[in-house]
């Protein structure tokens, strides 16, 4: 759900819009903090963390996340 101050609502917790044209950069060889972080929490804690990245980054609307379902009737002449 969206709010007109560009911060999107899942499951009661607010997250800020993507800001597409911040750049960071980092060396991704670097034992971090992150890592360590990450290492701490469940494979369920962290697929779930996936998903809300991927649903800030590519956005999400429950109205257009269910498939499009297309019904026609073909009438064949008798055999």
């Amino acid at each position: 759900m969206r709010s007109m101050t560009g911060v999107t609502e899942r499951r009661g917790v607010s997250f800020p819009k993507v800001d597409r044209g911040a750049v960071a950069t980092g060396s991704a060889f670097g034992e971090g903090d992150e890592k360590l972080f990450w290492r701490s929490k469940s494979p369920e804690e962290r697929l779930e963390a996936v998903e809300i990245y991927r649903e800030i980054a590519f956005g999400y609307d429950p109205s257009t996340a269910r498939l499009q379902r297309v019904l026609e009737v073909a009438e064949f002449p008798p055999r």
